[in-house]
């Protein structure tokens, strides 16, 4: 609750909550923080700052799907990261990997067909009860995609936990050179994260929204996907920062 009204959606609506509430008291003072923390809300809501912040996260290219063959001589694993979880899905009759897992498990799930690469799925459990992420995505790549993982990390609630126990497991295994797969606006923070615990990193970014060519008038207009999108662009590039100011590099010796 406290990251969620740190960032800049929930503060925008905070300031605006705490003028409406002070208006006949401090009109003037209301006045002079509403208007602001309004017209910043509503560029939030813009598809084309969508676009601009992408542009700054995704710096990370496609992996063309004509190299996915050869990664097995580059790479011996694909890690693939967790981005949430539909809580009680009433359809399924319990919690599903989100739409963003799922798309990083169907981006995975072809790569590891055209490699033959195992597969580490990665992810706790933020609600503290079974089962975790990391189970839920391992049940959707074998029900789902026929594609069975051989690892699971079941412990880590953010993406530096991700690479952290990650490299307990796989390390074990002397395996360092991965395919790392989660969506291109991440990628930057997880191809980071992992290389300071000691991996190699192929970067396998998929979910790009940046690529949507010239600007058209109807990125100008607001929508809810947008405020959406630039809620967690905003998030990526805050925890990138945080990250790189506050996360410590991690030794390994090779032997």
């Amino acid at each position: 609750m406290l990251k969620q009204a740190m960032i800049p959606l929930g503060s925008l609506l905070l300031v605006m909550l705490l003028c409406w509430l002070l208006r006949k008291k401090l009109p003037r003072l209301s006045a002079v923080f509403f208007w602001p923390a309004f017209a910043l809300l509503y560029v939030l809501c813009l598809p084309f700052t969508t676009q601009q912040l992408a542009q700054q996260l995704e710096t990370q290219p496609s992996l063309a799907s004509s190299s996915w063959p050869s990664l097995s001589q580059q790479a011996e694993a694909i890690v693939v990261l967790g981005g949430g979880r539909q809580l009680a899905d009433s359809a399924w009759g319990s919690d599903q990997p989100s739409l963003l897992t799922q798309q990083r498990l169907r981006y995975a799930a072809r790569i590891a067909k055209a490699s033959s690469l195992p597969i580490l799925v990665s992810g706790g459990n933020n609600q503290r009860q079974p089962p975790s992420e990391a189970q839920l995505m391992a049940e959707a790549l074998s029900q789902d995609f026929a594609v069975d993982a051989r690892w699971r990390e079941d412990f880590s609630r953010n993406t530096w936990e991700n690479a952290r126990f990650s490299a307990d497991i796989l390390h074990a295994e002397d395996i360092r050179r991965i395919v790392l797969v989660t969506d291109a606006w991440h990628m930057p923070r997880a191809r980071w994260s992992f290389e300071q615990h000691g991996f190699e990193v192929i970067s396998a970014a998929q979910g790009f929204w940046s690529n949507s060519g010239e600007v058209q008038v109807s990125a100008l207009f607001p929508s809810t996907q947008a405020l959406w999108h630039n809620s967690l662009l905003l998030h990526e590039w805050l925890g990138m920062q945080h990250y790189r100011k506050n996360m410590r590099p991690v030794s390994f010796s090779i032997d």
